[in-house]
This record gives C-alpha cells, structure tokens and sequence, in this order.
C-alpha cells in the first residue's frame, strides 16, 4: 500500500509535509498516529530516507512498538529498524554507548519508587532518611519535591531553563544526592535525561548531534523542559517533527513544560503548522460533552477546541450516583455484566478508571464475585506492601549480592529511622578504608571487625544472611513460590507477574530483571479478556468501546488542596479538567460517569474526598466538571432507578 492510498486533508498535509519543523496540535481520537506513521512511510519509501536515520519518540513502550508494527502490516520495507522508543530508552542508550555513566563514576543500577501522599516511597525512603539526616532539607515530602525537579534538571518553572541548580539549598541537596547515590552505585531513571543532555552539550562533536535525518516526537506537551531542551540540541542537524496537545498535559508533578508547545513557534522560527481538531474516536454526545468542559479553561475565548466526525454514532452517556462505594461496586459491576451478557461487549472492552486506588479494588472485586475476569493496574501495588518490598528486596539481593540500594533497604527495614545513625557509622567506615557495605559487614560478622553500636544493622544482616541461605538451592518455581507464596493477598501481583514471566528466564538475575522492567515500564497488556481497572492517569493512549470513570466527587475529581495559593490552585483545577477530558475521550461507545453520595469520614480522609460532617458517615457531593459539561448533558440519575430502568438514562 503506497504510503498516501486514502488519505486527504490534514492527514494527507502531515504525512506530505517537507517544511521544517512541523508541529501538529492534535486533540484526543484525532488521528495522530494514524498521520505519523503515514509521515513515516512518506520518508522511508518516498524520501528513501534509511530506516536507522529515523528517531520516534513516544510517551510508552506500547507506542513505539505499535507505530512499527502498523507499518509492518501495510507492508512498509525496512520500517522495523527504526529507532523508536521512549526518550529515557534513548538517553540509556546513548549514555551506554558512550560510556558517559563509567567517565563520571556511576551505575545504571535504577532505584525503584512509588509516590505516597507526596512521598517517595520503596527504595527511595532510606535514601530521603540519609539525605534529610545530613542538613535538615525539611523532612521528606519537601525531599521528594526537590528529588523531581533535580529529575527536570532543575527548570521548576516554564522560564527557567534547565542547567545547574541557582538556589543554596538545591546546590547543597544535589551534593549530597549525588554522594548517595555514587556511594550505593544508584541512578534515578530520571537521571538519564539530564544527564544525557549534560553530555550534548558538553560535547558538540558528539556523533549523536547527526546521527538522525527526521525526530519525530510524540506526546511533546508532557516532556519537562529539560526533555524539550535535549530534543531541540538533538535536531539541529536533522528535520524536527512534534505532536502533542495542550489539553492533554496532565503531568504536572513530573514538571512537564505545556507551554512548550504553545511557544515552539518561539524556539523554531519558520515552524509549520497543521491541526487536527476533528474527533474520529468517540461517539458525537462524548464529543460535545468534553470540548464543553475543555473551554472552561479558556474562558475568555471562543471557538471550538474539538469537533465531532459527523458520521459517528450519537453514542450513550451515563452520569449516575450511588449511595455509597459498596453501592457503587455492586451496581458497575452489575452493569458490566449486564453489557457483556446482554449487549455483546467483551470484558476486554470496558475500561473502568478510579482516581483512588481503594475504589478501584472495590469494583475490581465485585466483577470477580459475578465471575467477571478483571485485573487492575496500579503498577505501584506491586509494592504497595513492606511485605513485598522485603520479598523483592531478597529476590534483589540473592541475584546480586553487592547490590548497594538493596542493602541498603534490607539494613533499614522494622526502622521507623531507618536506622539511619548506625548506618552512617557503617558507611563513614567503608568511604574511610575502601570497603563495601557487604564486605564490611561480612567482617564484622566474622569477627574481624568492630564498629561500635551498629548493633541493630548487624543483627538485620545476619537474617539477611540466614534468609539467602534458604533460597540459594531453589529452582526458579520454587523461588517464586517461597518469595510470593500462593493465597496471599500481598503476593498476588508480583506471584502473576513472575510467573507470566518465569518459562523465558533460567536465572534469578533474569528473573529479576523481568520483574524489574514491568514494575518501573509498566505497560497495558494487549491481549487479554478481562476488564481493565486503573488510575485516570494511566488511560492515557487507550481506547475502548466502553470507558466508565468512577469516584467522581469533590476532593477526587477534581482533587483539592486548600493549602495551595489562588494562582496554583487554579493552575491545578485546569489540570485537573485535562485529565477528566483524556478520561472522557478515552471510549468508542459508551461513557459513564459515576459518583457516591456518601463516604465513612475515615474514607473520606484516607483518599482526599471532601465531605460535610465530621463522624460517621459523611456527605460528599458529584464533581463540579459535570456543571461544566454543557447543555447537552444527560440528567443524573440515581444508581437504583437507573437499575431499575434497565440501565437507560434520559
């Protein structure tokens, strides 16, 4: 099929395009990917541009992997050599190549955290405890946040360009994030693009400033400033192509830079442009309903921001609200069965998103007590649990003994401290005589060497010790079922992963990394015939015929902090609007908008939800995004009379 068979207007213009660079403002269901790949067939047959001069850098591993195989099936020559792939895969790849982490003393030993009310939590926790014990940078939460924009190369604000930290404490925090991690041979995975774009610029002869003929970027308006900055020195040899939507950033705590694409033109005078407003993906009323509520951030213009395709079906749209979570469970998973038993949807195509995790078990739950296969994706509950933390911690170091970070947690561990004191004595030692934490302690253990009052970190690694010796005769099967036994809650997810896993690996070390990759990469399964539970942020990209959002209150949906100062809070409101609008559009059939009427006060405090009353059981009240959806709106209905008409909304 030649790469233009069927295409007009904007996709035709985006794959035909030779203007340099191009920028396509692409709302969601619109076709962008569809566009880009016919892009990148254009440059491959018709350009005969080599297949390995073409760099794609997508938001997910997913994503790289589709663009290649949907040229594949229209037959494109040589497209599977692309270079395609999240901008963190390429930077390990160019700091690898290069050799840029050994010149500087560092391991690509990536550390493996989850944000908790704010928090870093895993093996970040004794890091922040080390790191706080040192000067006091303000406890924890204030660690984390400083912890990320390290990770943004420290470009906090859309003016600030990402370089080496101005303020004190930054500097001082960076010292001693550096130490701790040279010491443990650490990296963050956000490392990787500051330090590649280090490199760069600290070398122009480097071979990767002309080793592309075309970049193409996905996704753009999620990427820090210092992404941004890296792509731009990466393209001054090549032709530069982005695609990304403002009402489509959601990713605010990662420091992405939104206005990066707004001001583009700024940065790369001569820029075309191309839009593609016209929503192929959902049905006309899902249409209406999202640019509705989209424009409430744009109060003083005009004009619409997504159109509908006119021959798409008119679709449904539920808004419901039940009595209380247990209520709302029971009643979507009544209504999933009712759509697979009586209406022809596969479980595959239903997707069900929860801004708070405790809410989605809950409906995960109920499905499977109707016989409905559903899994969640939480990538963080894999973790979620010390006791899997300890387990995966043992996998770590049974495959690696000398793995530092590892170590480090285990040594910790039963430690409201982390028993940061007694380690300091430890690691003063080995900066002191050139030992490592394992030869060191084995010493101590053997009686060759004394540390005064570390007696706590000794006796942990002694049952460190004791436990490796249990594991070390075991084969692989058995491993998996003495490190995440079958029945227990805790263990389920990491025992289901490792064992989807366990017939393409021979070693613990390759098991590990397995494991490794799918808890800090984790992507969606593909195939599968069960419904899909997770947050409303990881929906970004996925499409199904039916998409429900639940827990739509005040205090979840949007979420609210009365701390925040006016201009952040309502920085954070429009976020918070994206993100119901990338929820909203995510279905081909059916949307449905559900909340609660009521939540136990120590719910509501648990998950954020705001509530009238203070014991009990409390008030909540249905998302003020619903008032912002225009019109055309269905009426909301009560989730028992909504039953009780066989599901049909007015």
């Amino acid at each position: 099929m030649s790469w233009d068979h069927g295409i007009t207007g904007a996709t035709l213009n985006i794959a035909q395009c030779t203007d340099n660079p191009l920028r396509v403002m692409a709302g969601p269901g619109t076709g962008k990917s569809f566009a880009m790949q016919r892009r990148v067939a254009r440059l491959l047959e018709q350009e005969n541009i080599a297949p390995g001069r073409i760099l794609a850098v997508t938001f997910t591993r997913n994503a790289a992997a589709n663009l290649v195989k949907d040229l594949i099936s229209v037959g494109v020559s040589g497209c599977e050599n692309i270079r395609s792939g999240t901008l963190h895969a390429f930077c390990f790849y160019l700091l690898a190549k290069q050799s840029v982490l050994a010149y500087v003393d560092r391991i690509a030993r990536t550390l493996i955290t989850f944000n908790k009310s704010g928090v870093a939590q895993f093996e970040y926790q004794p890091m922040l405890h080390d790191i706080d014990a040192q000067r006091n940078f303000g406890g924890k939460r204030k660690c984390t946040k400083r912890i990320r924009a390290f990770e943004a190369a420290w470009a906090r604000l859309q003016h600030e360009n990402p370089g080496w930290p101005i303020d004190i404490v930054d500097r001082r925090f960076q010292n001693e994030l550096l130490d701790w991690l040279k010491f443990h041979k650490g990296l963050l995975i956000g490392e990787l693009v500051p330090e590649a774009l280090k490199y760069i610029r600290n070398n122009p002869g480097c071979p990767e400033l002309s080793a592309f003929d075309h970049i193409i970027v996905d996704e753009y308006q999620d990427l820090n400033k210092a992404e941004q900055i890296l792509l731009d020195i990466l393209s001054n040899n090549s032709n530069l192509s982005i695609v990304g939507d403002i009402d489509q950033s959601i990713y605010a705590f990662r420091f992405a830079n939104p206005t990066g694409i707004i001001d583009f033109l700024t940065r790369h005078p001569g820029m075309h442009d191309e839009p593609l407003q016209e929503c192929r993906r959902c049905p006309k009323k899902v249409v209406v309903l999202a640019d509705s509520l989209i424009r409430s951030n744009y109060p003083s213009l005009e004009g619409i921001r997504l159109t509908p395709k006119a021959d798409n079906p008119d679709g449904e749209v539920h808004i419901v609200q039940w009595e209380s979570v247990e209520q709302e469970a029971q009643g979507l998973a009544v209504y999933i069965q009712h759509l697979v038993n009586n209406r022809g949807f596969d479980p595959s195509d239903i997707l069900v998103l929860s801004p708070r995790r405790i809410l989605g078990y809950a409906i995960r739950n109920a499905l499977k007590d109707l016989n409905i296969n559903a899994h969640s994706f939480y990538h963080e509950e894999m973790l979620e649990t010390l006791e899997a933390q300890k387990a995966f911690t043992l996998l770590s170091l049974l495959a690696d003994p000398d793995d530092r970070v590892s170590l480090r947690f285990w040594l910790g561990l039963d430690s409201p401290s982390w028993n940061t004191s007694e380690y300091n004595k430890l690691r003063l030692h080995c900066e002191s005589f050139g030992q490592s934490p394992r030869e060191a302690l084995d010493d101590i253990v053997a009686g060759r060497l004394s540390i005064n009052r570390i007696i706590r970190i000794k006796r942990k690694y002694q049952e460190l010790l004791s436990s490796i010796a249990t594991m070390e005769s075991l084969n692989l099967e058995e491993l998996v079922n003495n490190l995440f036994p079958a029945d227990i809650e805790w263990a389920k997810p990491l025992r289901e992963t490792a064992l989807f896993v366990i017939n393409r690996v021979d070693t613990p070390p390759k098991l590990l990394n397995e494991l490794r990759l799918q808890i800090t990469q984790p992507e969606m399964p593909e195939n599968g015939d069960f419904v899909r539970v997770m947050s409303l942020h990881k929906a970004k990209g996925l499409t199904n015929k039916v998409t429900i959002v639940a827990g739509c209150i005040e205090g979840l949906i949007p979420t609210v902090d009365p701390s925040q100062a006016p201009s952040v809070a309502r920085a954070n409101l429009e976020e918070q609007r994206r993100l119901f609008y990338v929820s909203m559009t995510r279905c081909k059939e059916i949307l449905m908008l559900s909340s609660v009427q009521q939540l136990p006060i120590k719910l509501a405090y648990r998950i954020g939800a705001r509530v009238r009353g203070r014991q009990g059981v409390c008030s909540t009240i249905a998302s003020r995004f619903f008032s912002e959806l225009g019109p055309t709106s269905p009426t909301p209905i009560y989730g028992q009379d909504w039953i009780s008409q066989g599901f049909v909304s007015r």
